[in-house]
């Protein structure tokens, strides 16, 4: 899927890619979204990681807007990682209910999409995001960390509930 180009056209496939996962959430138990899955990693799991790297979007982005440096991924890790940075996070979010990680999550996509209506299409697309050290644009982040990350949470949901269909011999 190509990426977005405009804030209409960021607004209209964040709001989709949200809609499609939240309809997907509203059908699974506490007792599925809990249960392990590929590598031990839970739906809970998930959508908390979701839920974190929106915030952490905002904080690349305020980090680059006052001229700071901007820990990307985080602070004190690289892309390579990663692996290890969300364990941490399954860690620092093992005793948050599937409720509150939704919750979490409804949180910041509000206001994710309130931060892109907020903003032009030059203010999204026309430069590179102040301190990210790579050719993208605010609005190509933005759809990173929202509906990039919206698709991805149902793939793996959906997967999830195939194995539970359709189980392995």
């Amino acid at each position: 899927m190509p990426a977005a180009t405009s804030r209409d056209d960021l607004l209209k496939v964040t709001s989709k890619e949200f809609e499609k996962l939240f309809k997907l959430l509203e059908r699974i138990p506490d007792e599925f979204a809990l249960r392990s899955f590929a590598d031990g990693i839970t739906i809970k799991d998930v959508i908390g990681h979701r839920a974190h790297w929106a915030e952490l979007f905002f904080g690349w982005y305020d980090d680059g807007q006052a001229g700071r440096e901007m820990h990307v991924p985080a602070k004190g890790y690289k892309w390579n990682q990663l692996k290890e940075y969300n364990a941490k996070l399954r860690m620092d979010q093992a005793d948050l209910t599937y409720l509150e990680v939704r919750e979490m999550l409804d949180y910041q996509h509000a206001r994710l999409m309130g931060f892109i209506a907020g903003k032009t299409d030059e203010e999204l697309y026309g430069a590179p995001m102040k301190g990210g050290g790579s050719k993208w644009t605010t609005g190509r982040w933005a759809e990173a960390a929202g509906a990039s990350h919206y698709r991805s949470a149902a793939k793996f949901v959906r997967a999830c509930i195939r194995s539970v269909a359709n189980p392995k011999p």
